[in-house]
């Protein structure tokens, strides 16, 4: 085993942050936070940035022992990626489009052909060629013009999720020249639409202060980004803005998405200088999707209908909710998440009792009104549809992957279901699917709730007598549900003994609809709740040992995990907290922190007397206590756009003052990273064999 931590470390000194009182008084309560002058939105305060440099000169100087296993883990990770790969290829309009990655590139470069065997195959976008000069790079929107003859790019270079737009001719491919256009559209969303013209576009402007999208411009390529039209401005920030277009390509719309609440405005693609019309009148707590197909509407709503149902207008009726017609009925038991529109096939994504499944509906010819499931092999995994550009397909394409399976490209016939492997990722060395096992339980928290759990490990190295190390992982909000998945770099623990689990919390939609209401504002202790129990019945029920419990989670994951070590710290040995949402409380109270306006349905808003009380009962930070916490590694990146730095560095900061152990606290700051970490396939293992090593070093304290 590795040396010990404290062994090999006993004489470095942990960083002690100053203290300066800061009070805030809100509802007759008052907060007094002795870290608040860590924050600085310009990120260079040299106090701020030199105490982020101590940290990290810490966490180095109390690894450094660990550097060989971590060297070890990231070979290990890296050695089972096929370094040569690419995508297969689909098929758009008269092109088939694919990716291409080789050798020790970071990225995938783009390219196009006349065939599915690749032929007159042309590079449209060397992509490390793009990145070669930045720490930081991430490809945002790639787009075709409708005449194949542009292409636009977005890209964010230093992490914030600010996005530049640039475009590139694609005349110029059988030549090998790399003509852009003048045309650069600089503080954007990242995402553009076309018109049907080839010469106008759409973009989201972002706010620089706040980072949400509020202004929809209209930019005609051949003129500068000054001279660009602002089509729409929205005001209530509690709404996120994005842009789309109708299936058929017949119309472009702006997409309004709060928390409970949608409203969408539609334009007639094929006018791009007219204006966009609401598409129906603005319900609060109405969400819905809508897409057009030919001369029908085809919505998902949860208007009057709580897991949703599928609606269907004509399309002068779509702004008459009482003239819809009902396609798919609400049901009790199952969610539907979304709908792929075919000419003459809807594909309906359901989900029961936390599995998601897809049922195919034949909207014309002969079979029109008949449906069936979508199959697969394993009882608990995860799918979802693939790229299915032509609406006149008459085949789909899924993914799909479960914790034992690796990721698989299938390709159905929606006539009659017959599936064709297309392509499975490949994982270099001596893995075999049949060497790991994986269960879906179901476990009772303290209110009678049963909480879906899925877990995995290697059949010869795992018995249920409660010996083997187990790691948990949680996120719990937004609805977002993580299902099944299998990760290559998993591999590294279950080979070395652990029990991997995912705990499938309320703040999801695993479960439907109220699963997702049961685990947010007034009822997020629900989460942390259900986080705890899954634990303490995995150690009961024999699935890991009490001593080698170990929970990881990122953002709100984060969040959870900064909860967990609060209300349970007696249950881990150590704890994996990335870019953690921890100040909850002062961060909804402050609108001028990037996103807090759009979350006041996910946590609440603490300007509300209750809701300021239900938020400070679970805030990490303010919970902090003179207590005995377990090893805990934190990281997060300095350009950190959803979920500032300062947020962990408090955190952080406050622990060491409070915490009665003498276990780990390590503060690791990407000083070049934002909230998704390194960019590049190669420099993302760096973190995850990090991490990795904290968690398999501890085993040997």
């Amino acid at each position: 085993m590795p040396t010990s931590f404290h062994q090999s470390n006993k004489n470095n000194t942990a960083p002690i942050a100053k203290k300066i009182p800061h009070k805030m008084t809100k509802h007759n309560h008052q907060r007094v936070d002795n870290y608040y002058w860590m924050r600085d939105d310009q990120r260079s305060d040299e106090k701020v940035l030199a105490h982020l440099n101590e940290e990290n000169d810490y966490a180095d100087a109390m690894l450094a022992e660990q550097k060989p296993l971590q060297e070890q883990l990231f070979n290990e990770l890296k050695n089972r990626i096929v370094k040569d790969d690419n995508s297969v290829s689909a098929k758009d309009g008269k092109y088939w489009y694919h990716s291409e990655i080789s050798g020790e590139q970071e990225f995938s470069n783009y390219y196009r052909a006349t065939s599915f065997s690749g032929e007159n195959k042309a590079l449209l976008l060397d992509v490390n060629e793009r990145a070669k000069d930045h720490e930081f790079y991430e490809l945002g929107d790639l787009s075709i013009s409708p005449n194949d003859h542009i292409m636009s790019i977005s890209e964010d270079t230093d992490s914030r999720r600010i996005y530049t737009i640039y475009f590139k001719n694609l005349s110029q491919l059988s030549n090998s020249t790399n003509t852009y256009l003048a045309d650069v559209l600089v503080e954007t969303e990242g995402q553009i639409v076309w018109a049907n013209d080839n010469a106008t576009v759409y973009y989201v402007k972002k706010d620089l202060e706040t980072l949400l999208g509020t202004q929809v411009y209209r930019h005609k390529l051949g003129t500068p980004q000054t001279d660009d039209v602002l089509v729409y401005e929205e005001d209530d920030h509690s709404f996120y803005l994005s842009l789309d277009k109708s299936r058929d390509d017949s119309q472009i719309y702006i997409c309004l998405h709060a928390t409970e609440s949608t409203h969408y405005f539609a334009l007639n693609a094929d006018d791009p200088n007219g204006q966009f019309i609401e598409l129906l009148p603005y319900l609060e707590q109405h969400e819905y999707h809508a897409d057009k197909m030919g001369e029908y509407f085809y919505i998902v709503s949860n208007y009057q209908a709580k897991n949703f149902k599928l609606m269907k207008a004509a399309v002068d009726q779509i702004n008459d909710i009482s003239s819809w017609q009902e396609v798919i009925p609400h049901r009790k038991d199952v969610l539907i998440e979304g709908i792929e529109l075919f000419n003459h096939f809807i594909v309906v994504t359901e989900r029961e009792n936390g599995q998601i499944r897809f049922i195919v509906h034949t909207t014309a010819g002969e079979n029109a009104g008949q449906q069936y499931p979508l199959c697969f092999d394993d009882p608990c995994y995860f799918a979802c549809l693939g790229d299915n550009p032509e609406p006149s397909s008459t085949v789909a394409r899924l993914y799909y992957s479960s914790l034992t399976t690796p990721g698989s490209l299938f390709e159905f016939d929606l006539a009659t279901g017959e599936r064709k492997l297309l392509k499975q990722q490949k994982v270099l060395g001596d893995f075999n699917k049949d060497d790991y096992q994986s269960e879906r339980l179901f476990i009772t928290a303290r209110d009678g709730v049963e909480v879906p759990v899925s877990l995995v490990y290697q059949s010869d190295s795992f018995k249920k007598d409660g010996t083997n190390p187990l790691l948990q992982y949680g996120y719990g909000a937004y609805g977002v549900t993580i299902d099944p998945n299998f990760s290559s770099e998993t591999l590294s623990l279950l080979d070395r003994g652990f029990v991997y689990v995912i705990a499938h919390v309320r703040g999801s939609e695993m479960l439907g609809r109220h699963w997702y209401d049961t685990g947010k504002m007034a009822h997020k202790q629900n989460t942390f709740n259900d986080f705890i129990d899954v634990t303490k019945a995995l150690i009961e029920q024999g699935y890991g040992a009490k001593d080698k419990i170990f929970a990881t989670g990122g953002s709100a994951g984060g969040l959870l995990m900064g909860a967990v070590v609060n209300q349970a710290p007696e249950l881990y040995v150590g704890i994996g907290a990335h870019v953690p949402f921890v100040d909850v409380l002062t961060t909804m109270l402050d609108e001028t922190i990037p996103l807090t306006t759009n979350e006041y349905d996910e946590w609440g808003n603490p300007n509300d007397t209750q809701a300021y009380y239900d938020i400070l009962a679970y805030s990490p930070y303010d919970n902090v206590s003179a207590q005995a916490y377990p090893n805990i590694l934190v990281t997060t990146g300095l350009h950190d756009s959803q979920v500032q730095y300062f947020e962990p560095m408090k955190w952080v900061a406050k622990m060491r003052e409070f915490k009665t152990d003498d276990n780990l606290l390590l503060f690791k700051t990407d000083m070049d990273a934002g909230h998704g970490g390194a960019s590049g396939r190669f420099k993302s293992l760096k973190e995850k064999a990090f991490e990795m090593s904290f968690f398999i070093s501890l085993l040997a304290e």
